[in-house]
């Protein structure tokens, strides 16, 4: 049995409620169809899916990117505001974008979530000049043609804080991409504009992840690559920007769809701090882990299926590109393979308080998005059901916890290679105001229930203990229209109180998600 020690007065820093964001880009039917869809049932007054800012709400959502992603790198803004919206080609995802959802609807959908907007801004085909136009739009009350502008359309100036320069442009698949000297000159001339228009805003630009796949000049990626841009963005750029962004897909299917096993994702797992580590590594060797944090602002396990595009092959038609990607959208792809490399992303998060300020989980809906839109009303996706747990259930500082007696699998990635697993990935939080416990527990194993001791030292008498955890009948189990294999269950653990109220005994099921919450 693995013994896990908490000490309750040990307190190492506070979560970070800004890690449990989401994203959304016009892709495919994330936005119409998916969030926004007039002719729905389910919509609002100003055609927003009730249903999916209920479950949005649920789980406290605490920000939103917006509108991309590769998108962004051609998006025009300026299309997308005010009474007379021009359609364009949408030249990343080639499809036509109507601009029926723009800048206004975003706000509007961030207020009725209660969330925080985070536009990322163009910096393929865009300037300087047009992000600033953007800021004026959206936060200034006078003295602009675009907060008049604003001003026609809305009563009150936006005050969006959050901003990104740019999105993966150091991507050959981006459109408008740039080298490293060219972006940290590009970045700093666009953080000069966009702050004289408001100094009060926080901005972020995109930096390398140093465990993506990408090149810049074509060839395989090189640590010197990611190095270049770091660097350049950083000591260029490092005085005038609050956080770098990265992003990170660890099972990169973007062009065959060949989904991981559940033992490969769990391979997966051992990766998770790998490019903290090292994007914090770098930021203290420039003196600026104490004024930048990472916004790790677009992340999942599985990358978006979307064929026929980054290879160049045009000869494939519309019919052909965009019906692949509806497979993104099979509820049986997410199982509690997606749930538990989810919660242990989480866990990495919340273990970074000090340096990772900001996730968000990418989509909001449909593609690989915690929730699926349809007809009928939605399907909450077993990745929903872990941030249900995670924002509901955990506490809001992180406390001091060791295991002993580790215990650990063998598993083959998908190399084909034999890889060691720990079994159990704890994270100890407490609530201030309550003065409860709450552990995260991860059993990762595919088929074994793990048995564990819980101690918790300068606590007092256990006195009450409740778990909440998601599992399913197997690992592959998932939610769809017709049934919920993977829902949230509750067990009352006080007969397992040990030794006079000094630990508890737990069980885990296999591939689980646990909240543990120990009062007195």
């Amino acid at each position: 049995m693995s013994r896990c020690t908490i000490n309750a007065k040990r307190i190492l820093g506070k979560r970070n409620k800004m890690i449990y964001g989401h994203f959304l880009e016009h892709f495919h039917r994330q936005i119409y169809n998916g969030i926004f869809d007039p002719g729905s049932p389910f919509a609002d007054e100003d055609g927003f899916r009730e249903d999916v800012i209920e479950a949005l709400r649920q789980i406290k959502t605490p920000v939103i990117r917006w509108p991309g992603g590769c998108f962004v790198s051609t998006y025009d803004w300026k299309k997308g505001v005010g009474s007379n919206r021009i359609q364009a080609l949408d030249k990343t995802w080639r499809v036509v974008e109507p601009n029926t959802f723009g800048t206004d609807e975003f706000i509007k959908f961030c207020r009725k979530v209660d969330c925080e907007p985070y536009i990322c801004t163009n910096a393929g085909t865009g300037t300087a000049e047009e992000m600033s136009d953007w800021v004026e739009y959206c936060n200034l009350e006078h003295d602009s043609v675009f907060a008049d502008l604003h001003n026609a359309n809305n009563k009150e100036p936006y005050k969006v804080k959050y901003w990104s320069i740019g999105n993966e442009n150091y991507g050959l698949w981006e459109l408008g991409g740039k080298s490293p000297t060219e972006w940290g000159r590009y970045v700093l001339e666009a953080a000069k504009m966009m702050r004289r228009v408001d100094p009060d805003i926080e901005l972020s630009a995109a930096a390398i992840n140093p465990n993506l796949d990408v090149s810049i000049d074509g060839a395989p990626n090189k640590m010197s690559e990611y190095m270049e841009w770091n660097t350049n963005l950083l000591s260029t750029c490092g005085h005038i920007l609050d956080w770098i962004s990265i992003h990170e897909y660890w099972d990169e299917i973007w062009f065959t769809n060949d989904l991981a096993t559940y033992e490969q994702v769990m391979c997966y797992t051992l990766k998770v701090n790998d490019s903290i580590e090292r994007i914090e590594g770098l930021l203290k060797a420039m003196g600026l882990e104490r004024k930048i944090k990472i916004s790790f602002d677009e992340w999942n396990l599985r990358g978006w299926y979307h064929p026929y595009l980054w290879q160049l092959e045009f000869e494939k038609g519309k019919k052909e590109y965009l019906s692949e990607r509806d497979k993104n959208d099979d509820n049986s792809s997410y199982t509690m393979a997606d749930a538990v490399f989810s919660a242990c992303f989480l866990n990495t998060c919340n273990r970074n308080y000090d340096i990772v300020g900001m996730a968000n989980f990418a989509p909001v809906v449909n593609t690989r998005g915690a929730i699926f839109t349809h007809k009928g009303g939605i399907v909450k996706r077993t990745t929903y059901h872990v941030f249900d747990l995670y924002v509901n259930y955990l506490g809001d500082t992180i406390l001091d916890a060791w295991e002993e007696n580790k215990e650990y699998f063998k598993a083959t990635n998908k190399d084909g290679k034999k890889v060691e697993i720990d079994v159990l990935d704890i994270l100890a939080t407490c609530k201030q105001e309550s003065g409860e416990v709450a552990v995260a527990v991860i059993n990762k194993h595919p088929k074994e229930e793990k048995s564990l001791s819980l101690v918790v030292d300068n606590f007092g008498e256990i006195g009450k203990c409740h778990m909440y955890y998601l599992s399913g009948k197997e690992e592959n189990s998932f939610n769809d229209v017709d049934h919920n294999d993977v829902l949230i269950n509750t067990v009352d653990l006080r007969n397992e109180i040990n030794n006079d109220g000094k630990d508890i005994s737990v069980n885990l099921k296999p591939h689980s998600v646990n909240i543990i919450v120990i009062g007195k």
